[in-house]
């Protein structure tokens, strides 16, 4: 059962607000009401076709956008329940952080990010906020979502200060503050940034041994994996292969869980923060891992940086997948009329064909560069 909310905690009914402003929904609270509009826009059914580390042609089973968003939401609700934090901006958050990110991963952003480099540059965050304040467009009387404060602060993981200062601008107080002055987002967003650290480091090792790219045995290199594959091995003395695997992931997934709440829980009583907004004012994030676990989750993604990112494998298909959006991109901007007619309409021509582009889902950008320039590289 759900219990008392902690008063540092968000509160739905002192929620900061929306843009403009609307009538409260009879049954759903604002963050549930958040949470509806992000599940139904076209940008989120978009990610099940975006990918992590693998293209979506290259396996059915490994992860993309869109179950690594819900993965990210079951572990933050999860956290949130025994902290006492508010769940459903918690989900809302983690269901939304990934909505600006390009085709092709990584990728995609760095392509995009080096094509945009005169014109503003590409930042994946800011762009999940430019598709919930502006580029979805399904009601009257606004573009976006229209959503609270709380679920755009959070959705804004990160920002550089050039940014920040043009959305301060605009924005005065508002989300982008905290780039500039310092100072932290609602626990709520700081757990949806760690609850996204977890699920990368735990499916992309499941990822990478079932795409064979990584042997079980090299993991064993890192203490986290191998401190929980012997108590796996201990529990179960004759488990073997798949079952090995994922007995030892989730009992790391556990850990890690557990690791958030107890020291999260300490972080909390030294601080004492009397209300959400003394969170913000705090400089360090209060919700953490223990400093002995901060350790062995840098150990692990240095290990996957190392052993899966750069895999010469998966660097190939980086660099194919990099010449389709750079294709693209040079293709759309010489010709504006390739693209759709509300992407052709605007002014900014450069950044209307980042946004193009950065909707795309894997599949529809290698069939468009297909089309456009009559090469197939996958």
């Amino acid at each position: 059962m759900r219990g008392t909310r902690l008063a540092c905690a968000a509160d739905p009914a002192r929620s900061r607000g929306r843009r403009l402003p609307e009538p409260a929904a009879p049954t759903r609270s604002v963050f549930q009401r958040d949470r509806d509009r992000i599940i139904h826009s076209t940008a989120f059914r978009r990610l099940v076709y975006k990918t992590q580390v693998f293209l979506n042609h290259e396996g059915d089973l490994f992860r993309t956008r869109l179950t690594h968003s819900l993965e990210v939401a079951q572990l933050g609700r999860s956290i949130a329940r025994s902290l006492r934090l508010e769940e459903d901006l918690v989900e809302a958050v983690a269901l939304a952080h990934d909505l600006g990110h390009t085709p092709f991963g990584h990728a995609g952003q760095d392509v995009l990010d080096d094509c945009m480099r005169a014109h503003g540059g590409f930042e994946h965050n800011l762009q999940s906020l430019r598709v919930v304040d502006r580029l979805e467009q399904r009601y009257p009387d606004f573009d976006g979502l229209n959503l609270c404060f709380e679920t755009r602060e959070g959705i804004l993981k990160h920002c550089s200060r050039r940014h920040a200062e043009l959305i301060e601008a605009g924005e005065p107080g508002g989300i982008a503050t905290r780039f500039l002055h310092g100072g932290q987002p609602s626990l709520e967003a700081q757990l949806c940034n760690l609850a996204d650290e977890v699920a990368y480091n735990a499916h992309d090792v499941d990822d990478g041994v079932r795409s064979g790219l990584i042997a079980l045995e090299q993991l064993l290199e890192v203490e986290l994996v191998r401190e929980h594959w012997r108590s796996a091995l201990d529990a179960h003395p004759t488990l073997t292969g798949k079952r090995l695997l994922f007995e030892t992931i989730r009992r790391m997934l556990s850990a890690q869980v557990y690791d958030i709440i107890d020291a999260t829980a300490v972080g909390l009583a030294q601080a004492s923060p009397a209300d959400v907004d003394a969170v913000r004012l705090c400089e360090k994030p209060l919700v953490r891992f223990s400093p002995a676990m901060r350790e062995a989750s840098t150990a692990l993604k240095r290990f996957l940086f190392a052993n899966l990112y750069r895999h010469p494998q998966v660097r190939s298909t980086r660099a194919r997948a990099e010449e389709v959006l750079r294709d693209l991109f040079n293709a759309y901007t010489a010709d504006v009329t390739q693209l759709p007619p509300d992407f052709a309409e605007r002014p900014d021509r450069e950044r209307a064909c980042a946004d193009y582009i950065a909707g795309m889902t894997d599949r529809f950008a290698i069939r468009e560069h297909q089309r456009l320039t009559g090469k197939s590289l996958f």
